[in-house]
């Protein structure tokens, strides 16, 4: 699959386990949650284990249609209604700046991939501003989430805003 729509509620573990047990077998499957659960921990814990979006299931199908899109198409999704809340959350728990400006070694085309993600540019959109092509994107991403230890966009943007690598 190219997708997973994973709920955090189900039989004997929860959808975070999961998540983080596909994201330790791959990065090449994206998992957007679709979930009961509205609040901004459980959210951040998604993100963290690797989910590259979060949706509550009163959003309507065309939503769900539009979200799968935008993470097929690299993109992170979180509901607008929650959104506030788990940046605010995020602040709250992210850790004070390390003494490296750099300390994975990213070179400047991965940190500058990293930066426009952090933007909330999708892979095609930041080929385009640095012209170049969408699997080039990739394959930028894709080095710098091993030099970083990470999984996914998200990931990558938290550990660089706590390092102060990059700003939203």
């Amino acid at each position: 699959p190219q997708v997973v729509l994973m709920d955090l509620e189900l039989p004997g573990i929860d959808g975070i386990e999961v998540t983080r047990r596909v994201r330790a077998r791959t990065t090449a499957v994206e998992i957007l949650v679709l979930t009961s659960f509205d609040d901004e921990v459980k959210v951040y814990d998604a993100v963290k284990a690797g989910a590259a979006g979060y949706l509550v299931k009163r959003v309507g199908p065309e939503k769900i249609r539009s979200a799968i899109r935008e993470v097929l198409d690299g993109g992170t999704v979180i509901e607008a209604v929650i959104a506030k809340r788990f940046w605010n959350y995020f602040h709250s728990v992210q850790g004070k700046p390390q003494a490296s400006p750099n300390p994975w070694g990213l070179n400047d085309k991965e940190l500058d991939v990293l930066r426009y993600v952090a933007k909330g540019l999708s892979n095609a959109e930041v080929g385009e501003v640095m012209a170049m092509e969408r699997r080039t994107v990739r394959t930028h991403l894709s080095h710098l989430y091993k030099k970083m230890g990470v999984n996914s966009h998200v990931e990558a943007v938290v550990l660089a805003l706590k390092a102060g690598l990059v700003e939203l």
